[in-house]
């Protein structure tokens, strides 16, 4: 008999077969496309760095990613499950140890010596059935899955921080706004004040003009109480203190905080979303187990083999015809356990097709996501340049009415209408453009982290 037949049998009782299902990845119940009339580049470099082109906000990225505690549990998570899965792995192998004893015993006023050494192999299973393989794919893919969920984690923190630090200058724009025209309110309050004086202005427009003061004053102690707490959120996130040397504002140019993202995609890229690959493993892990369900209705044969010696003298434990050894196999046939292993098929079953709903929302969640951050980015665009026209126009309307207000042509209410106006055109504009950008996070972080046509 050559060694060939009995290497393949070797190998057959140490593999097995596997009773799991084929997998078939689920058909994506989104378009092909995205339904979008965005004129973009055709190309888009992925990886943060190229979308965060800020070197202040790319400072506090790197600085989250090292010292953020939320990930760092994460990439903790990850090494417990490898963990996991690599103790399912030894548990397809078997397992040799040693063991050494000595019994010294008195008895009938005899005192006997017993010294003992084995080495072998304790209830080693041999997986006929794949359940085993099955246990060990089960735990690879909840290892891959929780890999993919350190990875979301992370792109969640990426773009978090983002949003924390636009926020941040955002708000830096709207205090510095509210500082200048409370700047503003005091002169025209002064100026009323003296016309007042004088005869020209009535009690009533002072009363408007401190009243206007006192609305802008207001609004100035929250801004200041807004910037601190969005320093301290911000804090939070990077995990240690915030680098100085931050913008004290949203730049003059967009796209030196943010570069812009494509449009031209197709849908399909979704499938590089960390989220997306997690459900895909988490529905891999499902299957797997399905396998180690249907094997367990099948009989399970153990092996329990050792060699050793065994004498009543330590130095003569080696000796000839001390020697023993023991093969001790074992067989486990289920009968009749009161369907308790159907219903644990019926289990696995069950959750694989709770996984492929999980898998299929995943799918079409990112697909609206990437479908509103597309159709938001057009929107933004022409609402800010609405809102620039907008803040033009009210700034010409506030100093026209200034200069009548001054020639006493046309009353105090009038300029009280156009500094009004002009302050809420211009925090909106900074609110646009905030909205603009924390639209192209939202879609960096659909995407999975920015997309490349080539």
């Amino acid at each position: 008999m050559t060694k060939r037949p009995i290497t393949l049998l070797i190998s057959l009782l140490l593999t097995g077969c596997s009773l799991a299902p084929d997998y078939q990845r689920p058909a994506a119940p989104i378009p092909a496309s995205y339904d979008t009339t965005t004129s973009a580049a055709a190309q888009q470099a992925t990886g943060w760095q190229q979308v965060f082109t800020d070197p202040a906000l790319q400072k506090l990225i790197d600085s989250a990613l090292q010292n953020n505690r939320d990930l760092r549990v994460a990439i903790l998570n990850v090494e417990a499950y490898q963990a996991q899965y690599r103790i399912q792995r030894a548990a397809q192998l078997p397992t040799i140890a040693a063991s050494g004893a000595q019994t010294r015993q008195l008895s009938y006023g005899a005192i006997s010596n017993k010294d003992t050494a084995t080495i072998g192999i304790s209830a080693y299973e041999l997986d006929l059935y794949g359940r085993l393989k099955n246990l060990k794919d089960q735990a690879l893919e909840n290892y891959l899955a929780q890999e993919e969920t350190q990875r979301s984690t992370q792109l969640t923190l990426i773009a978090n921080v983002a949003t924390a630090y636009m926020t941040l200058l955002a708000d830096q724009d709207l205090l510095q706004l509210t500082e200048q025209t409370a700047k503003s309110y005091a002169q025209s309050y002064q100026l009323t004040e003296q016309r007042y004086r004088a005869g020209i202005s009535s009690s009533l427009d002072l009363s408007q003009s401190r009243s206007s003061l006192e609305s802008v004053n207001a609004s100035l102690a929250q801004y200041r109480r807004q910037v601190a707490l969005d320093k301290n959120a911000l804090r939070l996130l990077v995990g240690t203190e915030i680098p100085t040397g931050l913008s004290a504002g949203l730049p003059p140019q967009d796209l030196t905080l943010l570069a812009p993202l494509g449009a031209e995609m197709p849908s399909s890229l979704l499938t590089r979303r960390p989220d997306i690959l997690a459900a895909e493993h988490a529905l891999k892990a499902a299957n797997a187990n399905i396998g180690a369900a249907r094997a367990a209705f099948l009989p399970a044969i153990s092996l329990t083999a050792n060699a050793g010696s065994t004498s009543s003298s330590l130095n003569k434990l080696f000796d000839g015809g001390s020697g023993s050894w023991l093969f001790e196999p074992s067989i486990d046939l289920p009968i009749f356990d009161w369907g308790t292993r159907e219903a644990q098929l019926d289990v696995a079953k069950i959750q694989e097709k709770v996984e492929v709903a999980t898998y299929e929302k995943a799918i079409q969640t990112a697909f609206r996501e990437v479908a509103d951050g597309l159709v938001a980015q057009d929107g933004y665009h022409d609402q800010l340049q609405a809102q620039q026209a907008l803040v033009d126009a009210t700034r010409s309307y506030y100093q026209q009415a200034q200069n009548r207000y001054e020639k006493g042509v046309d009353s105090y209410l009038t300029l009280l209408d156009a500094q009004r106006s002009l302050f809420t055109a211009e925090q909106g504009l900074v609110s646009t453009r905030l909205a603009l950008l924390s639209n192209r996070v939202s879609l960096f972080k659909a995407l999975g982290g920015g997309w490349s046509k080539s």
